[in-house]
């Protein structure tokens, strides 16, 4: 029955054509779309690894002013300390989390060696953030005193250079293969870009409070703060720095930004598929349509010669799964270039995943197409169709 299905549509290949390419397109677009859902849907999953709630980031610019830079910034942060409103302050680098700044370094270890994204912070960072250590100790200002800069690290930083091994104690070499820093903790996980990002490797290094370039501020404010206090911030710290520029960001809002970004494309991808997928139901019901009017002498033999409507409903099925079979040969052969190429970097998992409910997608929609057809095909009586014929 199956090899008779097969030799029936190879038959008619030239009509079915058009409608063999809707369904590789179809397949095409539902692929990369469940690609992203499934890669997204996975990094999403994962642990963000600090809390965004309630704290702001204050960016603080000063223009033209480069007297005392420093000494100003740590005369605004002890300022934000004072406030009652506030429960923690820190100050660290300018890419707070979401934010659209990296800052990144080569570290290495032995022959092991990795790409990092650092962040300067300092000793409040882990409290403003609500950051639970894996192992060992955020570091302190005192930590400052000694040979080797005081780092915490997070768990694929950890992998990529000591394996398996507890990271806590270990020195950490600069791409120029000298001691530089010293692992102090280790965090689980830190997505700086949003919890649809993926689990990159990190170094925390406490910064310099000489330095004039950390001038950001990460401020955790009590609950029931409104934007009357946010304006008081403002005004107080343009008050205490004539001529600088401060912006203030709420993290909740930086990290809604930063999942719109990657919402939005999948929106588009859902509203191509939907339209594609009209087309090839549309197609299909006109296909099953015109075909079973041609065929009515056909079936109203079978039916004489015994079939039941069940044999004809599912010969009706048949069909369009053996046409739907042809497009997804063609589409799936194109799709396995993607985890062979390794195009976009992600897991061959990701993709297989996303193949094998692109087809079954496509095998429900030519199933749910072809169920009513194959039912009005099944009820045909075989005296009415001899009769017409």
């Amino acid at each position: 029955m199956i090899r008779h299905l097969f030799k029936l549509i190879w038959n008619q290949k030239k009509a079915h054509t058009l409608l063999v390419v809707e369904i590789l397109a179809s397949f095409l677009v539902l692929f990369g779309l469940t690609s992203l859902i499934v890669s997204n849907g996975k990094n999403y999953r994962e642990p963000l690894g600090f809390s965004y709630e309630r704290v702001w980031a204050i960016n603080l610019n000063n223009n033209q002013d480069t007297a005392a830079v420093a000494q100003k910034t740590q005369a605004i942060f002890r300022r934000l300390g004072s406030y009652p409103n506030v429960e923690s302050v820190s100050r660290m680098s300018d890419n707070y989390p979401f934010s659209d700044y990296y800052n990144g370094r080569g570290i290495s270890n032995g022959n092991s060696t990795e790409q990092v994204a650092t962040y300067s912070t300092d000793e409040h960072f882990a409290q403003t953030l609500g950051m639970v250590l894996a192992a060992g100790a955020w570091y302190r200002a005192t930590d400052s005193i000694g040979k080797y800069k005081p780092v915490v690290i997070n768990r694929s930083t950890q992998e990529a250079l000591f394996g398996r091994e507890n990271a806590v104690g270990k020195v950490i070499a600069d791409y120029e293969k000298k001691p530089t820093w010293k692992v102090v903790g280790v965090v689980d996980s830190f997505k700086g870009k949003g919890e649809f990002s993926t689990s990159e490797s990190i170094m925390f290094s406490l910064l310099d409070e000489k330095s004039p370039w950390e001038k950001t501020m990460l401020v955790r404010v009590k609950s029931g703060t409104n934007a009357d206090f946010e304006a008081t911030l403002v005004k107080d710290i343009t008050t205490m720095l004539p001529g600088w520029g401060v912006e203030v960001t709420y993290l909740t809002d930086a990290r809604q930004a930063k999942q719109n970004i990657t919402l939005v494309p999948i929106v588009i991808f859902l509203i191509i598929s939907g339209f594609l997928l009209i087309n090839v139901a549309l197609g299909l019901f006109g296909v099953l349509n015109v075909s079973i009017t041609r065929r009515r002498g056909e079936i109203g033999l079978r039916r004489a010669l015994g079939a039941t409507e069940g044999a004809i409903s599912r010969q009706i099925v048949g069909e369009m799964w053996v046409l739907a079979t042809f497009a997804l040969v063609l589409g799936l052969l194109l799709a396995m270039q993607f985890p062979l190429l390794h195009v976009f970097d992600l897991a061959a998992n990701v993709y297989l995943t996303a193949m094998a409910v692109a087809a079954v997608v496509i095998y429900l929609l030519v199933t749910i197409c072809a169920l009513y057809p194959g039912l009005q095909a099944a009820k045909l009586q075989p005296a009415v169709a001899l009769h017409e014929e």
